[in-house]
């Protein structure tokens, strides 16, 4: 696949001792003309410098750089975390030729270690004498974000929109401490498009509930997640509006969604994504309560991890989500086999569910109700030995 960096931006990753690897931990984003720089982030009441400050600064209209670091958090770090987050900010703006305020951050990794800042403003130099528009530029600024992740999440698409061809890149790091609710997951969206701060606000806040909060792991929300939309301007002289928007924001929709779901199929130890899908509720809040039960439930978990396919877990999950529903009027499928209808189990063959379990990565759960229109789509990861182990040891 090729990835392409939307016109307008220049970025670098490297490495700069923060991980004791000594793999990439530090990517720099630069817009030198400026642009729109919009924000959705951790609800936790206990979040990091970074959420506070970007939290702040969003939507901004003349937004110019980005620093992130990975592999130290700058979680419940007090006043000396926040000015170091400050200095991060300073320092990347200061390097790139803009102000401090025009500049946004973002940390994840352990919570609670402060910031090596020599470090840091080494890598901030090294970065921006690295700066560059092409793929492997790209591709260093997704490295450089990355924690416990098996694999780079990325994501690369053009489209057409108001007679101009618009690219959407985008980059994000999560595998563990996965259930954003956004309001250690982070994530960039990139776009050329020319759109105001109010729409990118706006347009990112009902794509975000679409897409990275309709993702879980464990459940267990982190201090820093972040999702940010940044766009330069350069593919059209005005802002779109109207169908042009709309269009945009489908774009920037099915971007998010292709993204957000590489997170739960990377989950620590995950040998299964899980797209859960349900249909037929009264409001799509209700739909994602009855979803989200199910992702979190560690019995339903370890059952996809098994490929058994124990639908009374699912179905039991679904009756203790708080939602009110009648039991006689819920269906299940697995893998798009009829196991359970209208409150009844079906004949089906267990032995043919297990092994479309077993032998694709991907379950699907449809689980059906006859409340009413709504319905969404959630995917979560299985939970397996791997998991337990990895995050049993994560700091000693």
């Amino acid at each position: 696949m090729t990835y392409v960096v939307p016109r307008g931006f220049e970025m670098a990753g490297v490495a700069c001792g923060i991980k004791k690897s000594g793999k990439d931990d530090l990517t720099l984003i630069h817009i030198p003309s400026g642009g729109v720089a919009a924000g959705v982030y951790t609800t936790n009441l206990v979040h990091a410098a970074p959420v506070t400050i970007d939290r702040a600064r969003t939507p901004s209209a003349n937004f110019r750089a980005l620093v992130v670091n990975s592999g130290n958090a700058n979680a419940c770090t007090g006043e000396r975390g926040m000015r170091d987050a400050l200095e991060m900010c300073r320092l990347a703006g200061e390097a790139v030729g803009a102000t401090a305020e025009q500049t946004l951050v973002m940390s994840t990794g352990i919570i609670g270690v402060f910031l090596p800042m020599e470090k840091i403003a080494s890598g901030i130099a090294a970065a921006t004498a690295r700066l560059a528009s092409d793929e492997a530029a790209f591709i260093a600024a997704a490295k450089g974000i990355m924690t416990t992740d098996a694999f780079m999440k990325v994501v690369s698409k053009q489209v057409e929109v108001a007679g101009s061809t618009v690219t959407l890149s985008g980059m994000c790091k999560g595998a563990g401490m996965i259930g954003p609710q956004m309001a250690t997951m982070l994530a960039v969206m990139m776009t050329d498009a020319n759109i105001t701060p109010a729409d990118a606000r706006a347009l990112l806040q009902r794509v975000a509930d679409q897409s990275f909060n309709c993702i879980s792991v464990e459940g267990h929300m982190s201090t820093n997640d972040t999702l940010l939309l940044l766009a330069s301007g350069a593919a059209s002289s005005a802002p779109l509006a109207g169908d042009d928007l709309l269009a945009f924001e489908k774009a920037l929709l099915d971007a998010c969604i292709e993204l957000a779901t590489q997170i739960p199929d990377d989950g620590e130890g995950a040998t299964h994504l899980i797209e859960i899908e349900v249909r037929g509720t009264k409001s799509p809040k209700e739909a994602r309560t009855i979803a989200q039960t199910i992702a979190n439930s560690a019995l339903v978990k370890t059952a996809i991890t098994g490929g058994d396919p124990n639908w009374g877990r699912i179905v039991s999950a679904a009756g203790y989500a708080g939602v009110p529903f009648d039991p006689a009027g819920v269906d299940l499928t697995i893998n798009g086999h009829p196991v359970y209808a209208q409150g009844s189990p079906l004949p089906f063959d267990p032995k043919t569910v297990s092994t479309s379990m077993k032998e694709n990565r991907k379950t699907h759960l449809l689980l059906t109700l006859r409340e009413g229109e709504e319905s969404i789509r959630f995917w979560t990861s299985d939970l397996t030995v791997d998991y337990v182990r990895f995050n049993a040891d994560y700091t000693t």
